[in-house]
């Protein structure tokens, strides 16, 4: 057995490369690629420099301070919310007797990774839940190894199963793989290389993989062999093994968090928390139920225990409940919105919500309970795209439900999915009037993403699909020309503000409130920033560009003055 010296296992949350080095990756694909030019709808050039919103808004608020002679401005941090994956993780473990400690976001606490790997833990397991690329978790892992090379890493969720689905170059799940040595030959190439890429010691391959990360910790503390612990992939004499898979089925109950148990970790304002696993719909552009499998639901008692904890940290003002469908199954919803009406919870809170489902009395426990804002995942305004997408919903709903959740002063985030097989310009027309007869606060047209897997991805030739990722083409669009209505949708669309994507999703909005920003000055802030990247889409003149900026620079700082 080994003697123990640092945790027994660390949990690494979130690393968002900086932004250049992302960019000049994307960038690799073509200047006028579908990648980049998806990514270019959520930077600005300053200087040569390009920033993100988070980077625009420190750029812009260190102005102003320093107008006003104060040197010491918040610097704001796309991300800064306890991740949920390393918290859970750390959670769960520490629920197993293991000593666990979690990194929440990696670019802004490698002195604190530092500490930890200098104390030499036994393993450390990076999550990967927000990443599609290799590259964050290449940079964590190389981290590690420049400052410790005796840890054992482990990496799992999102981006390995992504990869385990496209096994020996098929659709087939890992899950089928026969246990043992993975050789190097034509069929395993394309996994071999992505683990190589990777070049962690441990990768876990389950839609859970809690209960796995705990038996790998037990069988390294132990000194076991690895080859007894389900759903892996692991490194051994210079091959991958691959052991038995076992499907995992953590109990929700057992295993809410105690945030009370993290009080010392400086949380922040705001917190994310869920009250299920998977979803109840069967999109055809989503893998995430065929992950997660079946929806599994916590009671209300575990979710009021765990609300109790976060309101006994007495700071949180935001709870974002991150549930993929918070609002299904109905009754249950209103059962939770009368829990914290009853709790007199002094925190306000977010989700995703879907419009179809929900009814007048909802919408008003909703506002009773401090509901602030809801993310719609809308993806069409054409019948025919949610009807192809099978959305099981109707436009009809969606307007009325905007409708009731901005008469309840509820904020409305739209995001929209352009492309999807079937779009036709004339689809894409519909979802513009519909966005600017429903009016959300803010919105957001991304890419169709042609993801192997997906349930539509399976109906490739009823739909003419081919390519993957960014570049495709089915029997009615191409990528490229989505990409060039969704750069029109953007210059023409005035009736909602623009968020985008890297970096400045819907959930910065209650992470900035938590910092003091108020939602009037937030959107002060989205309407200038917006009127900044419209000049970058529409390709500006530099002559008139500098000068427009400096103008749009300069009524920024006002508006933190």
């Amino acid at each position: 057995m080994k003697a123990e010296t640092g945790q027994d296992c660390l949990v690494i949350g979130y690393n968002e490369p900086p932004l250049e080095r992302y960019a000049s990756l994307v960038r690799q694909y073509g200047e006028y690629s579908e990648a980049y030019r998806d990514l270019k709808l959520s930077f600005v050039e300053i200087g040569g420099n390009k920033l993100n919103y988070v980077d625009l808004l420190n750029y812009v608020t260190k102005l102003a301070h320093q107008a006003k002679g104060d040197a010491n401005g918040a610097e704001y941090k796309s991300g800064d919310i306890p991740t949920l994956a390393a918290v859970y993780l750390t959670n769960f473990l520490r629920r197993k007797g293991y000593r666990a400690d979690y990194i929440n976001l990696f670019q802004h606490e490698k002195e604190k990774l530092l500490a930890h790997l200098d104390e030499n833990p036994l393993c450390v397991a990076i999550t990967t839940t927000l990443y599609v690329l290799n590259l964050p978790a290449i940079e964590i892992i190389e981290f590690i190894r420049q400052h410790n090379r005796n840890v054992k890493i482990i990496i799992g969720g999102p981006l390995i199963a992504n990869h385990a689905r496209n096994y020996r170059g098929s659709e087939r799940d890992v899950a089928h793989a026969q246990v043992g040595r993975v050789d190097k030959n034509e069929e395993n190439e394309g996994f071999v290389a992505a683990l190589d890429d990777l070049g962690a010691d441990i990768y876990v391959i389950e839609g859970q993989g809690e209960t796995t990360l705990a038996q790998i910790v037990a069988c390294l503390k132990n000194g076991s062999d690895l080859s007894r612990v389900p759903n892996i992939v692991y490194r051994e004499d210079g091959a991958y093994r691959i052991t038995r898979t076992l499907p995992e089925s953590n109990s929700l109950e057992e295993n809410v968090v105690d945030w009370y148990d993290f009080r010392d970790d400086n949380l922040g304002a705001t917190i994310q928390t869920r009250t299920a696993r998977s979803c109840a719909f069967k999109c055809s552009f989503c893998n995430y139920p065929t992950r997660a499998g079946a929806l599994t639901l916590a009671s209300l008692e575990a979710i009021e225990r765990e609300l109790d904890s976060i309101q006994a940290l007495g700071n949180v003002q935001n709870v974002v409940f991150i549930d993929d469908t918070f609002n299904v199954p109905f009754p249950r919803f209103k059962e939770i919105c009368r829990l914290m009406i009853k709790k007199n919870y002094q925190f306000n809170w977010f989700s995703y919500f879907r419009c179809s489902n929900s009814d007048e009395e909802g919408f008003e426990l909703m506002a009773r309970s401090n509901c602030k804002g809801v993310f719609l995942g809308i993806e069409s305004g054409s019948p025919r795209i949610l009807e192809n997408m099978n959305k099981a919903a109707t436009v009809e709903k969606y307007v009325k439900g905007i409708e009731r959740l901005r008469e309840h002063g509820i904020l409305t985030f739209g995001s929209f999915i352009i492309g999807f097989p079937g779009e036709t310009e004339q689809t894409i027309s519909e979802t513009a009037a519909f966005i600017r007869e429903t009016k959300p606060d803010y919105y957001r047209a991304q890419l169709w993403y042609c993801e192997p897997g997906t349930p539509v991805f399976h109906q490739r030739e009823k739909f003419g699909i081919e390519g993957a990722g960014f570049v495709w083409n089915h029997n009615s669009m191409e990528s490229m020309e989505a990409m060039d209505h969704i750069d029109k949708m953007f210059l023409s669309i005035k009736e909602a503000l623009w968020l985008p994507q890297w970096s400045f999703d819907f959930w910065i909005i209650p992470y900035l409130i938590g910092c003091g920003i108020s939602l009037g000055r937030f959107r002060e802030f989205i309407h200038l920033a917006d009127q900044l990247l419209t000049m970058e889409i529409a390709s500006v003149p530099s002559h008139e560009k500098e000068q427009a900026q400096q103008e749009h620079l300069q009524n920024l700082v006002r508006v933190f003055a």
